[in-house]
């Protein structure tokens, strides 16, 4: 009976962060996806007037209930005196399809997520953002879930990123504790951690550990991530992301959305 307990206290506890997001009203119940905004923000360099390389990481929340738990990430690339972005990103509905779940596109690099704001979550310009555009492109390639797809525990969009991360271990890419599936590892159970400067064992995404000194101390259960940052002074919680009262501030990709839509097809991501 006392385990019981614990563990339905334990999933109160992590059910509370998700459950007030969408109490505070953050999360895109109701939006009709085929409408939603996904203009440009402003957050990428114009290719007109930036000739150097650049690679951006970005998340928006997910559309509707999904915007409580966890967040949509891609990868923008732009080599040297290219006059227009790529987009790598995983979409769930293309496998439904048939469809390998890697997008590869040209659309707006900063673009809203079906009316969610984008961030920007790690950034590299110049010889640097050169070298690892064929990086990404590769990984890309070689993702090994490219015919599958599961919004829970994974591997999704999230663990699309942290593969790609741990390749280019140059983005030191910190994905936030909203970043749902990140952390989904099959056999053998361990890999480095999505940032390179550490390492994380997990269970299918379902249980698990990670110690890095950029993401710091972070435990994963039932997929929600909880831990520590110490270089930010912040703590993580699911569904509210990084709150460093202290540091950086909250890093938990902005406001909700949904996946992409293509060719009239409902948004996963």
């Amino acid at each position: 009976m006392k385990v019981l307990l614990g563990f339905l206290l334990l999933l109160v506890l992590l059910l509370a962060g998700p459950a007030f997001v969408i109490a505070s009203g953050s999360a895109s119940l109701g939006v009709d996806w085929s409408r939603a905004d996904r203009s440009p923000v402003g957050l990428a360099p114009d290719p007109a007037t930036t000739p150097e390389a650049v690679v951006q990481v970005y998340a928006a929340r997910a559309l509707s209930w999904r915007g409580a738990f966890g967040v949509h990430p891609w990868f923008a690339v732009k080599p040297a005196g290219a006059r227009a972005y790529t987009v790598y990103e995983v979409i769930g509905w293309r496998a439904y399809r048939g469809l390998p779940t890697v997008a590869i596109s040209n659309r707006d690099p900063d673009g809203r997520w079906f009316g969610s704001q984008p961030s920007v979550l790690a950034e590299l310009r110049g010889a640097a953002a050169e070298a690892a555009i064929p990086k990404i492109a590769e990984a890309a390639r070689r993702y090994p879930y490219a015919g599958e797809y599961r919004l829970w525990p994974g591997p999704n969009s999230n663990t699309f990123a942290a593969w790609i991360g741990r390749a280019v271990p140059e983005l030191r890419l910190d994905l936030p504790a909203t970043a749902l599936g990140k952390d989904f590892l099959a056999a053998p159970f361990v890999a480095r951690a999505p940032s390179g400067t550490g390492w994380q064992v997990n269970l299918f995404g379902a249980a698990g550990l990670l110690v890095a000194v950029e993401e710091g101390v972070e435990l994963n259960l039932l997929g929600l991530t909880v831990g520590v940052d110490p270089l930010d002074l912040a703590i993580k919680f699911p569904g509210l992301g990084r709150i460093a009262p202290f540091g950086r501030g909250l890093r938990a990709a902005a406001p909700p959305t949904a996946e992409t839509a293509e060719e009239g097809a409902a948004p996963h991501g």
